[in-house]
This record gives C-alpha cells, structure tokens and sequence, in this order.
C-alpha cells in the first residue's frame, strides 16, 4: 500500500510540475494583450533583474514575473539588462521585451545646441532637459585633452551647435566627446587649416574670432562684413572694442552694459586689451567660422545695429558717429 501511495504521489507531484511548467511557458511565449501602442519603460541605475520584472508586470507588460524572470536565466541575460528608457508594448513577447531591455537601444531625446551658445548655457540646457548634471557637465568640459593640439585652457566654443540625440543615462563624458567629435568632422579639416596659416592665425584665434562673429550678427549676409572690420581693426593694432567679449567677462550680467563694465580688468575685454581674446566667447556656427577665414574684402572699421538686426557699416569715425547718431538717437561715447 505504501509504494501504491509513494507512485501515486509521484504522478501527482510531476503532474503538478507540468502544470506549472506549461503555465509559466504560456505566460513566457503570449503576449499580454493585442495592444500595439508604445510606451516607455525606464530601468534606473541599481534595478536588478526581479525589480525589473515586477515594474515590467506592475505597467502591464507582461503576464508573469517569474516566468520572464526564468527567460532572463535560461537565455543567461540576467546581467545583460541595461540602465537606459526603452520603447516596448503589451503586444511583444516577454522574450521581445527582454531582448530590447538588453540590447541598448534606449530611446534617444533630440536636443538642438543654437549657434552662439557658451558652454554654461549648453550645460543649463542639458540640465533642464533632464540629459546631463550640470556640474558633472561642466567638469568634463575642462577636458582638453580631447584637442590638446588646438586649446589648453577649455573647450569653450568647440562644443559644435548641431542638433543631438542622447538618451536619458548618456554620461556627461560621452556628451562632451561627441559634440567635440561633431566640431572635429564639421571644421577640423585641413582646408581651414591650411587658410588660418596662410592669413596668420592659429586655429584657436580663428575659432575666437569666429565667436565674436557669432555673438555680433545672427544674419548670414552680414557675417564676413562683420569679419572684415574686425581683421581690419587687428590689423591697425585697434582695439576690436566689442560688446559680447565684455558680457563674457561679467559674472552678473543682467542685460545691460553699464559704461564702468566697460573698464572691468578682465583679458576678455576688448575696450581695454588690444588683439583677440585668449578664447572664444562661444560656439560658433560653421557660418561664423568660414567668415572668420574669408572676411569680405572691406575697409571698414566700424558698425552699429540698425535696431532690426542689422548693421550700419563705416570706414571712419566720422562716418560712424553719425551712423550711431540716426540709428542709436545719442552720439557715440566709446572712442576707439
């Protein structure tokens, strides 16, 4: 009777078994519903594979932790999920899910760095677009290692103003080095090269004056004119006397350039220091960086907004003082 009892036992134990096995295989291999929309699933720093299923059950994705938890063991991809936002369905197999969750190809978020941007700017926009810490972004800007043949100080105003795409978890590191790769493919090409040392620049000189260019003018047409007067001034050994340089140097800017910022003792100012700044003053556009190369063949040494964007050109100080007087309504009080 008692080996009647222990067969008995045994069928009903293994019946069990493939009651459960066949139970969990369907949770493995059914999707939990027909619904094909889309939606983001975020695995965050530190999930382990148990968290993830269970936030992969709790949002409707799949029919049962345990079984997607034993794919992960029997495909041995327990280790292999990846930090990052993924796009999933309720209409893919636990097995489609586990593949896109360690594939990463996290979703991807554009951001469009504007032309003229400094690097704080860059760093607050990332910040508020929840892709980058601000301080983390900074301190990988310092890297100049990434062009130790072209700057030593920062990588201020090589930081290419393009449109990206990063994922959520993208390292700070990974940012900076793709935007300065971008800089890298866009500009760093022997062409340039070859014309910043044939009308004497270095390429940083060509990249800081390319900034000033880009904080001066936002129209195309104007950009060489721009150029023009500023090669013409350093030629003259003129101060370039240019606004932007000094807001740079002002920590506290609030909009308006008062007559003693002017006078701030700062390398940036060019009211006061002859030549370029030590560095840009932003990221320049590719635009600004081939005017700074080919300045328009002028003789002009001065200009003055037009208050609608655009600028009133002259070649003397008699001619721009009365410029300054139709366009600004107040004579010029910044002699060069």
């Amino acid at each position: 009777m008692r080996s009647k009892s222990l067969i008995v036992g045994f069928w009903v134990l293994l019946s069990l078994i493939w009651i459960v096995v066949g139970f969990l295989y369907f949770q493995a291999t059914h999707p939990i519903s027909n619904d094909t929309r889309q939606q983001v699933f975020e695995i965050k720093p530190g999930m382990s594979l148990k968290k993830v299923s269970s936030e992969l059950s709790r949002q409707g994705l799949i029919r049962n932790q345990t079984a997607f938890q034993a794919i992960a063991l029997i495909q041995k991809k327990q280790k292999l999920i990846m930090v990052g936002e993924y796009n999933v369905s309720p209409s893919m197999l636990p097995t489609e899910i586990l593949q896109q969750i360690t594939s990463g190809k996290t979703v991807l978020h554009p951001v469009t760095i504007p032309e003229g941007y400094r690097i704080i700017e860059i760093a607050n926009m990332l910040e508020s677009n929840g892709l980058a810490n601000k301080e983390k972004f900074l301190k990988e800007t310092k890297d100049t290692g990434l062009l130790k043949d072209i700057t030593k100080d920062s990588l201020e105003g090589y930081l290419f103003p393009e449109t990206y795409h990063f994922g959520k978890y993208t390292d700070e590191k990974t940012i900076v080095k793709k935007m300065v790769d971008t800089f890298k493919q866009r500009v760093l090409n022997q062409k340039f090269l070859n014309r910043s040392r044939e009308i004497g620049f270095s390429f940083h000189e060509i990249i800081t004056l390319a900034s000033l260019i880009e904080k001066e003018t936002g129209k195309d047409s104007e950009r060489k004119q721009i150029s023009s007067v500023f090669h013409n001034r350093l030629k003259r050994n003129m101060l370039l006397q240019t606004d932007p340089t000094v807001i740079y140097a002002l920590e506290n800017f609030d909009g308006n350039i008062k007559k003693r910022d002017l006078k701030i003792d700062s390398p940036y100012n060019t009211y006061r220091y002859k030549g370029l700044p030590p560095g840009p003053i932003s990221s320049p556009g590719l635009k600004s960086i081939i005017a700074a190369l080919y300045p328009a063949n002028t003789s002009n040494l001065y200009f003055v907004s037009r208050q609608d964007g655009s600028h009133q050109f002259s070649s003397n100080l008699n001619e721009h003082n009365r410029a300054v007087r139709k366009y600004q309504l107040r004579k010029i009080s910044r002699n060069p």
